[in-house]
């Protein structure tokens, strides 16, 4: 069974703000985990996805967690139909068939992030930048008055989600002084944290884990397994704020 039937449609929201501006779960929480490997058990992404979500129930046994995996979610094409679809959407016009059957797909996954507590996407990265199946994903749900508002001057979320953490893989390394400087090479980071705020997500903490490939990779991944464990107890109580732009970049010359 879809995991999105068995979650209640409006689920109620009951963290607490205490005093020194943190938050204390006194309800489940409901936590939307994003696959963007096709790679499963091979890749270096979910495996330290896997192993945040696992700290992180250690500290709430009673959390719900929902995965999306892009490439085995069968993801409709954002085709002619999807884009008739979204007009008619917005318009309140009269669908086909074929747009109906779409534009229902896309309203289930978009159920399935308004339902989130939280959000843990894993990335890797592909050519400099994101697979291409997350970018499918995110153009499917990012819809007007779905995750978005647009007044025709002004963009305004609709998520109310606290918070995410993104966990970016990369197979080498970027610096500045390298051959790989990440103002140039970097195009993975920016858009996912800018899109993640855009629907509505209060605090996005992101950390990038390099030296996936190659003779350091071992090293790296152990590292980044320790590191990971330390951010889902982070993620349990961290304030709600906007964060910064920049993921903490975790390299294996650091950790030894």
């Amino acid at each position: 069974m879809n995991l999105v039937t068995q979650l209640p449609r409006h689920p109620s929201r009951r963290d607490i703000l205490n005093d020194n501006g943190s938050l204390e779960i006194v309800s489940p929480i409901r936590l939307l985990k994003i696959e963007a490997s096709p790679r499963g058990s091979k890749s270096n992404s979910i495996a330290l996805t896997d192993a945040f979500v696992t700290a992180y129930r250690d500290a709430v046994p009673s959390v719900t967690v929902d995965v999306m995996n892009v490439w085995d979610e069968r993801l409709p094409e954002f085709d002619n139909a999807a884009i008739d679809a979204k007009y008619k959407g917005v318009a309140g016009s009269a669908m086909n068939e074929a747009e109906t059957a779409v534009w229902d797909r896309i309203q289930a996954l978009v159920a399935r992030f308004k339902r989130a507590d939280r959000i843990v996407l894993g990335v890797p990265m592909w050519n400099f930048a994101y697979p291409y199946k997350l970018k499918q994903l995110i153009d499917l749900v990012s819809q007007r008055n779905m995750l978005f508002t647009f007044d025709g001057e002004r963009f305004g979320p609709l998520l109310q989600t606290p918070r995410a953490m993104v966990i970016y893989t990369r197979g080498q390394e970027y610096r500045e002084d390298l051959p790989t400087p990440p103002s140039r090479f970097d195009h993975q980071s920016s858009y996912v944290e800018f899109w993640l705020h855009f629907i509505g997500v209060q605090d996005v903490r992101a950390l990038a884990v390099e030296n996936t490939w190659g003779d350091k990779a071992e090293a790296s991944m152990r590292a980044a397994r320790e590191k990971v464990a330390a951010l889902a107890k982070d993620f349990l109580t961290m304030p709600v704020k906007h964060s910064t732009n920049s993921p903490l970049t975790l390299r294996e010359s650091e950790t030894i």
